[in-house]
């Protein structure tokens, strides 16, 4: 049983299924296992499956000739040329800019999302490939009005408020209309909570004040941070519920202390009541636990979403058709749907603007390989992932057939190398790739079990999958803010990881071989 359920009550109890189902599929999504690791020294470790070179010299001469593979010299040759034109358009930038500026946030459900599907759609048929619109039934959350104050604090001057900087949580519950006045309760972690007497929690509002871990982030490992405090954004709600707690407060989820509150998905238990739920900002978490350790804090909280009927949406989908083996696919993708807070640039409208121009350096540079490279645009991703699940399901015929799958969404800051997940043969297959890259600084091959949320649902049933290696260290800044927009794109590194997107799918589609194949995929869930 998770520490943070107490055996004394029974629907703390109940929520142990969701308490350790959002520890692995919150995305919020993100799959934040992309995150290379650091070997003790802070290096990259390379893959542990590579077989060892002998000696000095071989190793070196490893390392200077990494052999051609599964692709003809002419082959490699076109992945430098692929590398090269990705790094000088600024494709993928101005599709960017009209995705965040024109278009704006791109909320599931929403006229933004719907209107992002049609231009997306557009362009990749002004490109010549073959396009077609996946419908897909998504939720329609609204936001509404939000606010925080304080109304009664130890040491207040008489007749004053202090407002409390928050946001909801994506999907929470609203409070009434008149909101709700009560004391907060301030717990640091589930265990805290466990810890305290029965009912402490009752008709209160209760704060989850839960560091985001900035030193880890700060040292390349930003998913795992943000892995470590997430569940208390998408748990919590049903945890404070099966507690007693009116509402819920989580501490935002992310690095940058600019009192910017971070949102995201949050789910609720069925089996417990669905409060209100919101993300307060670090300044203002610290805010509130310092003032409840001096005494009584009441706060007053009014969050108006609303929870419309569901509706249909649509995951884009535009086939680069193979020139010899048009029925083997490979994926490129990211998600086009976004928080509202911001403009999505850098969660998740790099990863769609980088695969969309794998199609147009193809395009640009008249080349046709193999296979099929099909570029998807997801969406939902940050709401449940419903264009993923339908994906699946409408193509599961097709699994057989698909040779790889890659999908960037941790940004688009500098890429060190690819990250795969798979069959461990997959990093020596992976090195003549990585060799093409490394000019640009982008050589490194690591492995993860988890690439990316929406290419899940066909990795886990033994498709390769691949995604670039990110820098971490800053994303976490900005992800889920009013602070992710354009601007944050470094126009150098967009290109780069546009240039790993691009390699990495040719690749895949023009080997001789395909890339080896988990010997047991999981099942599907």
């Amino acid at each position: 049983m998770p520490p943070c359920l107490s055996p004394r009550n029974s629907s703390l109890r109940s929520a142990t299924f969701i308490t350790l189902v959002v520890i692995g599929s919150l995305s919020g999504g993100l799959s934040y296992a992309q995150t290379p690791k650091l070997a003790p020294n802070g290096a990259n470790s390379p893959p542990a499956e590579m077989p060892a070179a002998t000696g000095p010299a071989q190793r070196m001469a490893r390392f200077l000739d990494p052999g051609s593979g599964a692709w003809s010299p002419a082959q490699i040759a076109a992945m430098s040329r692929i590398r090269d034109a990705a790094l000088a358009d600024p494709y993928a930038l101005i599709e960017l800019r009209h995705l965040t500026d024109n278009i704006g946030p791109r909320l599931s459900g929403s006229p933004q999302a719907a209107q992002a599907v049609e231009y997306v759609a557009a362009e990749m048929r002004a490109l010549g490939a073959t396009v077609s619109l996946e419908k897909t039934s998504v939720p329609h959350w609204v936001r509404g009005e939000e606010t925080g104050t304080l109304v009664a604090w130890p040491g207040m001057a008489p007749a004053t408020t202090q407002k409390i900087v928050l946001t909801a949580l994506g999907g929470s519950a609203a409070t009434p209309p008149a909101g709700i006045t009560a004391p907060v309760l301030v717990v640091p972690t589930f265990e805290a909570l466990k810890a305290l007497p029965a009912g402490a929690a009752k008709g209160k509002i209760l704060l989850f004040n839960h560091s985001f871990d900035k030193q880890l982030a700060a040292q390349g490992h930003g998913g795992e941070a943000y892995g470590a405090a997430v569940v208390y954004r998408g748990a919590g709600p049903s945890v404070a519920a099966a507690a007693g707690a009116v509402a819920m407060l989580v501490r935002s989820v992310g690095g940058a202390d600019y009192r910017l509150p971070h949102t995201g998905a949050t789910f609720y238990d069925p089996s417990l009541p669905k409060i209100p739920a919101a993300a307060v900002t670090a300044e203002d978490a610290d805010l509130l636990a310092n003032l409840a350790e001096q005494g009584t804090v009441q706060m007053h909280l009014l969050l108006t979403p609303q929870t419309l009927p569901r509706v249909d949406s649509y995951n884009v989908i535009a086939d680069w058709p193979g020139a010899t083996h048009p029925d083997e696919i490979v994926i490129v993708s990211g998600h086009l749907d976004s928080w509202d807070l911001g403009t999505g640039a850098i969660d998740d409208g790099a990863g769609v603007v980088v695969s969309m121009q794998v199609l147009h350096l193809l395009r640009e540079l008249a080349i046709h390989p193999a296979r099929t490279i099909r570029f998807v645009a997801w969406m939902d991703e940050e709401s449940g992932s419903d264009g993923a699940k339908t994906y699946a399901e409408e193509h599961a015929a097709e699994i057989p057939k698909h040779i790889g799958a890659l999908e960037s969404d941790l940004g688009s800051d500098h890429p060190i190398g690819i990250t795969y997940a798979g069959a461990p043969a997959l990093g020596e297959w992976l090195r003549p790739v990585a060799h093409a890259l490394a000019p640009m600084g982008a050589g490194v091959i690591s492995s993860a079990g988890d690439v990316g949320s929406d290419i899940e649902s066909v990795v886990s049933r033994g498709v390769p999958g691949f995604t670039p290696s990110q820098d971490s260290r800053y994303y976490f800044n900005y992800h889920h803010t009013a602070a992710d927009t354009f601007d944050k794109i470094d126009p150098r590194h967009l290109a780069e990881n546009a240039a790993v997107m691009a390699v990495t799918a040719y690749a895949l589609a023009d080997a001789a071989t395909p890339p080896p194949r988990a010997t047991a995929p999981e099942s599907p869930p």
